[in-house]
């Protein structure tokens, strides 16, 4: 390597130094010029000067408070006098005369040959024979008691067809069981009626369930000798869990 002489190194150091001068120098001046302006706005602008101002406060006396001025009273005014009604005399009424009778002519008796004669009453016409009474059905037949058709005959026997009641399903779960006894009337048309409870199973719900049993079953008439007969029969009713 070749050495580098000496006086360029000094050469080199002397214009580092003039060129931090000269940036030293740009600065300076640059603050100067702008303290410059910042004095010369300040001057421009005039101060104003401070007014003292004075408050001078007056204390006011109060008022001196009025009486309220008395309240008078105007006069009322006196009533006025009420119109007397002038009553009319009510009209009697005039008694209107009663109208004479005038007697009224007498008429004449006709003569005889004016008389016509009265003609001769035509013979009432005959009476409709009356046809021969039918029975009514369901009527009493005659040579029959009443009583034997109206009060119903106890049979050991009947033909019907009973429906099952159904078990109430709280009496089931409660185990109630039980027979119920229910009485009947069977009418000469075959249809029931009377229905009653004879005897209590001891329980109301399932008194209830063979009644509406009962009420929903059917009947043919009993017969004796070929003829309808009311007939009573008891029917019983077994509730029974097993």
């Amino acid at each position: 390597m070749s050495a580098i002489p000496f006086w360029r190194n000094v050469d080199n150091t002397a214009r580092v130094k003039r060129r931090i001068a000269v940036v030293a120098a740009l600065v300076a001046a640059i603050h100067v010029a702008a303290l410059a302006v910042a004095f010369t706005i300040r001057e421009s602008v005039p101060l104003r000067p401070i007014e003292s101002r004075t408050i001078t406060a007056e204390l006011i006396s109060p008022a001196p408070v009025t009486a309220p001025a008395a309240i008078q009273s105007t006069p009322t005014p006196p009533p006025k006098p009420t119109p007397v009604q002038k009553v009319k005399p009510k009209l009697q009424p005039r008694p209107t005369p009663k109208p004479t009778r005038v007697p009224l002519p007498v008429a004449q008796a006709p003569l005889q040959h004016d008389i016509a004669a009265p003609e001769p009453a035509q013979p009432a016409p005959p009476a409709p024979a009356t046809p021969p009474s039918v029975a009514e059905p369901g009527a009493p037949a005659a040579g029959k008691p009443t009583m034997a058709l109206s009060a119903p005959k106890n049979v050991s026997h009947l033909d019907c067809s009973i429906v099952q009641p159904d078990y109430p399903t709280l009496s089931r779960r409660r185990g109630e069981v039980g027979t119920a006894m229910i009485h009947f009337v069977v009418g000469l048309t075959g249809r029931i009626e009377n229905i009653e409870l004879k005897r209590s199973s001891g329980y109301d719900r399932l008194d209830q369930a063979a009644l509406d049993a009962m009420r929903s079953s059917s009947c043919k008439p009993y017969l004796e000798n070929g003829e309808p007969v009311r007939a009573a029969y008891t029917q019983p009713f077994n509730f029974n869990l097993n």
